[in-house]
């Protein structure tokens, strides 16, 4: 049998390869450029392809401005409260790329990844690759999910997930149900009511945060406070579960008594379908706008300890207009909605995603869910990784840099 350095196209193994031009990707590829390491960066389409194909054309970003900055970078422009659209953010990925000139292989999509003679094989839609090294930067919420008996559905009903909604003016005349209240749901309910569209929401026990808090954006205390710094298995042991990320407004607090003031239709949890064809919700609306406001004064508590503790002079809490408001319920509450008869003729499923990794076949990698095996982003395999913490944008400036020296260490 050959060895890896045989049969690769440009006669050697690369110290690494990236899979995904993301932020993620991009940020891991700026530090191995840094390091002096060999790599590429495989991208199936183009730089920042998710966020060009899969958010809608009024989507901007949940961190302000001065947060929303690659490594190496910081924000010197005139609106650091701001919010970038969508291809905007494109716009930065690539500007960064390119200042950086960052090895990037477009439209070369990962089909198989396999470890052979001491080094990772990838199969390219252009060839294949080999390494020493192997950071996955593909995300884990590229499939979208539905209940499985959504398929039951009228098929005169429009479906759609949340990566493949983009405006309501792509959506036929009529009322649209949205399934989901978490970040994308909200955000969507809340442009289609702006839109003049009537709309009925099936809430979730999610959280939610204010944009802004005692003078600063919200995200800028968190950052500050050491907030954001909780560990993801530490969340996961106090909540038992990973929880949602809480609901936050690009521009403005989004609650759901805001949205029932804008006229939106607030439902329970969705859980099912019944004979004929009406769909079941559960009776806990109340529950789950209380859960939410509870997130928020949690929130907004850790920020006024955090002032307190450190004396720094900022300015009292202000009402927010969106959590001050009374919600609308309906009257009588709904049990179940017939759609034909409620106008529906759209539903937008904002019920989460999950990664697609069944292209690796690496025996160890995935769990029996087929998600990733890893510890702060280091696979259980050697010298695989994964680029995944959540967060902002940020995130990947302590991540990157982490996954680069684990990979030097280990050269």
């Amino acid at each position: 049998m050959r060895s890896p350095q045989q049969v690769t196209d440009g006669g050697d193994v690369l110290d690494a390869v990236v899979i995904g031009a993301g932020w993620a990707g991009l940020g891991v590829s700026y530090w191995l450029a840094r390091r002096g390491l060999r790599h590429s960066v495989l991208e199936r389409g183009r730089i920042g392809e998710t966020w060009r194909t899969q958010r809608w054309d009024l989507f901007r970003m949940n961190t302000p401005n001065v947060q929303t900055v690659m490594p190496g970078d910081c924000y010197d422009g005139p609106d650091p409260d701001g919010a970038l659209t969508r291809d905007q953010f494109v716009t930065l990925l690539e500007d960064f790329a390119g200042r950086n000139a960052l090895p990037i292989e477009p439209d070369t999509a990962v089909s198989e990844l396999t470890h052979e003679n001491g080094a990772y094989r990838l199969t390219t839609s252009h060839g294949t690759r080999w390494a020493r090294n192997v950071i996955v930067a593909s995300g884990s919420l590229n499939c979208p999910v539905r209940p499985v008996w959504a398929a039951a559905l009228s098929p005169a009903l429009r479906q759609i997930d949340a990566s493949g909604y983009r405006s309501a003016a792509d959506l036929p005349d009529g009322a649209v149900l949205v399934v989901g209240s978490g970040q994308s749901g909200a955000q969507i309910a809340e442009e289609l009511a702006d839109a003049g569209r009537t709309v009925f929401l099936a809430t979730s026990r999610v959280g939610r945060l204010p944009r802004r808090y005692r003078g600063r954006d919200i995200m800028v205390w968190l950052l500050e406070s050491g907030f954001l710094d909780v560990r993801r298995e530490e969340v996961i042991r106090l909540a038992g579960r990973i929880p949602p990320r809480g609901v936050l407004g690009s521009v403005r607090t989004i609650s759901l008594q805001a949205l029932s003031a804008q006229g939106v239709v607030l439902l329970g949890r969705l859980i099912g379908i019944e004979y004929g064809g009406s769909l079941s919700f559960a009776d806990d609306l109340e529950a789950n706008a209380r859960f939410a406001d509870e997130a928020s004064e949690n929130v907004k508590r850790n920020v006024d300890d955090y002032i307190s503790r450190m004396g720094i002079d900022a300015p009292v809490a202000e009402p927010d207009p969106a959590e001050t408001v009374a919600m609308r319920q309906p009257n009588p509450k709904i049990g179940s909605l017939d759609l034909s008869r409620s106008g529906v003729t759209s539903v937008v499923w904002c019920t989460g995603f999950k990664g697609d990794f069944s292209w690796m076949r690496l025996p160890g990698a995935l769990d029996s869910a087929g998600q990733p095996v890893h510890a702060d982003g280091v696979a259980a395999l050697p010298r695989l990784y994964f680029a995944r913490k959540s967060g902002t944008i940020l995130a990947i400036a302590e991540e990157a840099p982490r996954l680069v020296e684990h990979i030097a260490g280990h050269s």
